[in-house]
């Protein structure tokens, strides 16, 4: 169905579609009380909305619509207006907006469905009443105590998600590996150059700052070509592919260059904001590796394998062999690089801790 949106597309409307799921089942519940409550004379039955297909249906698209607008605003504009915000300090901004907003889209939907329950005009004086009615009556406040739990929790789901990330989020709620799995993965180790010195220059507080900046401007390339951040250790970014998918055109390599270029295009702003031009090496590998949820305290989904080890070795002779991208020969021969990529074979060696050997392959763009 979304075969032909790219992998940005794919992971908005993969992150939008819940907050769909969120309302409609919330809406659900608060039309189920409300019938409740108006058939045993709790509420006015005079402002009360009756449920028939038509009100339930109609009710289903709205809230339905309305998640989905939500989720759209979330995703594609206010998670970066309030990036740089807390957790708490979202929650607050964002539930006001919303709140306001739902306040109109209420003045507008309520009307609609008094219209269709009674059959007459949006805005014959049966409606008008029973509109004002309801706006002084409690299945209103019912109604905003439930939509503010149902914004409460698309606010909540969001905040996870953008921290866990959504897929790590995914695979927790459904335990996806809550017993461990084997998998084929592709790991790439991408280092920061000269990070010792630019710390030190910066200071820890602008450094922190520099850093936020720098993962950020990575963040696209790595969606693009779908690949998954399983850590950020320090200065360093470890992504990960399932073999299919890092070797479907090129996607694991392809990654580095559009880092790389991203990178690039953003060198005046670090220079005038930093002082230097940010740059950095990355190593790849492929190999079997064990992946499970992990921890007492805190859980995480980790991966255990040898080729975690190896590709953090390969990393480290970036430097002694003059390349920004060594992979290993093992996953170039899985890879297909045509004319546009220029190889250059270090032949075999000896990695620290290991003991066997490994071919050791640079590649730079033609």
């Amino acid at each position: 169905m979304f075969s032909f949106y790219s992998p940005k597309a794919k992971r908005n409307i993969a992150r939008i579609i819940p907050f769909a799921i969120i309302w409609v089942v919330m809406g659900w519940i608060i039309l189920y009380l409300e019938h409740v409550a108006s058939i045993n004379g709790v509420v006015d039955d005079e402002t009360a909305i009756h449920l028939n297909f038509p009100v339930v249906l109609f009710a289903t698209v709205s809230v339905a619509l309305i998640g989905l607008l939500v989720g759209v605003m979330e995703v594609v504009w206010l998670e970066k207006v309030f990036r740089k915000r807390s957790f708490a300090q979202k929650l607050f901004y964002k539930f006001g907006l919303y709140a306001l907003t739902m306040l109109v889209i209420i003045s507008i939907a309520y009307p609609i469905a008094a219209s269709i329950e009674l059959k007459t005009g949006l805005f014959s004086q049966a409606v008008q009443e029973k509109f004002f009615g309801f706006m002084l009556s409690p299945v209103f406040w019912s109604t905003m105590v439930g939509m503010g739990t149902s914004l409460f929790l698309c606010l909540f789901y969001a905040g996870i998600s953008e921290n866990l990330g959504h897929k790590v989020m995914l695979n927790f709620f459904t335990g996806k590996y809550h017993s461990p799995k084997e998998e084929e993965r592709i790991f790439m180790f991408l280092d920061l150059k000269a990070s010792t010195t630019i710390a030190e220059k910066l200071g820890h507080v602008r450094y922190f700052n520099f850093l936020q900046e720098y993962y950020d401007n990575l963040s696209d390339a790595i969606i693009a070509h779908q690949g998954e951040v399983y850590q950020y250790i320090g200065d360093e970014i470890v992504v990960s592919w399932r073999n299919e998918l890092g070797l479907k055109s090129n996607n694991c390599i392809e990654c580095f260059f559009a880092m790389k270029r991203d990178l690039q295009k953003r060198w005046p702003f670090y220079e005038a904001q930093y002082g230097f031009k940010p740059s950095f090496k990355a190593a790849m590998h492929f190999g079997r590796v064990t992946t499970g949820e992990i921890g007492a305290l805190k859980k995480e989904i980790f991966y255990t394998g040898d080729v975690l080890n190896t590709t953090a070795r390969i990393q480290g002779l970036c430097n002694e062999y003059g390349e920004e991208l060594l992979i290993s020969e093992a996953l170039q021969a899985q890879l297909s690089l045509d004319t546009k990529y220029q190889t250059k074979s270090h032949g075999t060696a000896v990695l620290k801790g290991k003991a066997s050997s490994l071919e050791i392959v640079g590649v730079r763009k033609s």
